[in-house]
């Protein structure tokens, strides 16, 4: 099973904060493998925070070995949508965002 902790804190590092400009969203992840984590994106900033929000911008449902494929560039982001790797429900519009604000390692 892939390191969760380690995943949420490669994401923060990942942070583009210019890509951010503007942008005020809560996008919660639901592991199928590891429990619920939310990361808030706003004033340029990103917050990592384990537990579900009260406000989610969108829900994203996906394994975490998904996440890390996601996240180190080995699969594109939409084609893991289309295949049905990662589900959503929310704004969806606002999950095409994520590849510019967390740009793959």
């Amino acid at each position: 099973m892939t390191d969760i902790n380690a995943l949420f804190s490669t994401m923060e590092q990942q942070f583009d904060a210019t890509a951010a400009a503007g942008v005020e969203a809560v996008f919660q992840y639901r592991l199928d493998d590891g429990g619920p984590w939310f990361v808030t994106v706003a004033d340029g900033r990103c917050t990592v925070s384990e537990g579900e929000s009260d406000a989610p911008t969108v829900i994203l449902s996906l394994d975490s070995q998904t996440l890390g494929e996601i996240m180190s560039g080995e699969l594109d982001g939409m084609s893991a949508f289309m295949g049905g790797r990662v589900r959503a429900d929310g704004d969806i519009m606002v999950a095409t965002q994520l590849a510019t604000l967390f740009p793959p390692g």
